[in-house]
């Protein structure tokens, strides 16, 4: 490239040198920027950089100026500040649904956003190499399909897979798609972020009803013609509500649950349903709370956790239905602990 057309460029790299060596902490002297610019082999005068400088900030970039012994430059406000990006370099960190090898391309191209210094700041934030993350790296492109298959109203096909154990001659765990194989038919309604997962909200005609899918899960999805189904159970749908009743995504029958709480657990109420839930003063010690929310195993695991201090009172099914699974787990233990017992006497 020709030394002229270099010069006609000079804007563009001197955006690019003040964008990626300079900020406040590391400012750039007239000199300093001068033999920057004739790396790309441009050459300039100390005027002509004056009014550079001045056709750049007339644009829009933030070029602030510090005097010391000379005058300096560098890049004042961004379109994102370091504190800003290392909130969004610990989010991708922390999200299981992006892969590592993804993880570390995205982290990267938010270095890009500051100066090289600031960047070396993220970098050293770059911890994704113990995390639990997903395999899928289609899941970016799957959430961009199914948000186009949800704005294009048109149903979805996919397969959908699980993991399981091979018992073979070393056992192994593998990934494969359920239903051996066959296609899910859905209508895609609105794609959800929980318990650290995409998962996609869907309308199932064959079993006339709600359902969610792990989008990481699904694989070769395709658009179909069909407009979608469903509308009339969408009408009203809150996905922020929807995240709420449904615990760790696992589905269920979906039913009004009464519970009494022990005062001291009005946080734990709040993390799980929001602020705005209504309660009702029980005793001095205690309150109830009226949730919708889905009957699954992992609801019943959640009561439990909190132990004495949450107890189920309606619906009666509800209630029944946990105390079996209690007694049933307290059998599973009475029942190792003779066996136990009995190998100790043998002794």
């Amino acid at each position: 490239m020709s030394k002229s057309s270099m010069q006609k460029q000079k804007l563009l790299y001197l955006q690019r040198i003040l964008l990626e060596k300079t900020d406040e902490e590391h400012p750039l002297t007239l000199s300093e920027i001068k033999e920057l610019l004739a790396q790309y082999d441009i050459k300039t005068e100390r005027k002509s950089l004056y009014d550079d400088l001045e056709i750049l900030q007339q644009y829009g970039l933030d070029i602030c100026r510090v005097r010391s012994n000379t005058v300096k430059y560098f890049i004042g406000n961004r379109d994102f500040e370091v504190p800003e990006l290392k909130l969004l370099v610990d989010a991708i960190q922390s999200a299981k649904f992006i892969t590592y090898t993804k993880s570390l391309r995205l982290i990267n191209k938010l270095e890009h956003l500051v100066s090289e210094n600031q960047g070396k700041e993220l970098h050293r934030e770059v911890y994704v190499t113990n995390r639990v993350k997903t395999f899928n790296e289609q899941i970016y492109y799957n959430v961009d399909f199914l948000h186009n298959a949800i704005m294009q109203n048109k149903k979805v096909s996919f397969k959908y897979t699980e993991w399981r154990v091979n018992f073979g001659s070393a056992p192994k765990i593998i990934r494969v798609p359920r239903k051996n194989g066959a296609d899910y038919v859905v209508s895609p309604w609105a794609l959800c972020w929980d318990d650290e997962n995409y998962y996609l909200v869907a309308y199932d005609a064959q079993a006339n009803k709600i359902k969610h899918y792990r989008v990481d899960k699904m694989e070769k999805i395709c658009l179909l013609p069909e407009v979608r189904d469903g509308a009339e159970l969408f009408e009203q749908f809150n996905p922020a509500r929807y995240a709420k009743s449904v615990f760790s995504m696992f589905g269920g029958e979906a039913c009004d649950v009464k519970l009494s709480v022990d005062n001291g657990l009005i946080g734990v109420i709040v993390d799980r349903f929001g602020a705005d839930t209504y309660i009702v003063k029980e005793t001095d010690n205690t309150f109830n709370v009226t949730v919708r929310v889905m009957l699954s195993p992992q609801f019943y695991a959640w009561v439990f956790g909190l132990g004495t201090g949450v107890r189920i009172l309606t619906p009666k099914r509800a209630v029944d239905e946990f105390d079996h699974r209690i007694k049933d787990l307290m059998a599973c233990y009475e029942c190792d602990l003779s066996t136990n017992e009995h190998k100790e006497d043998k002794k």
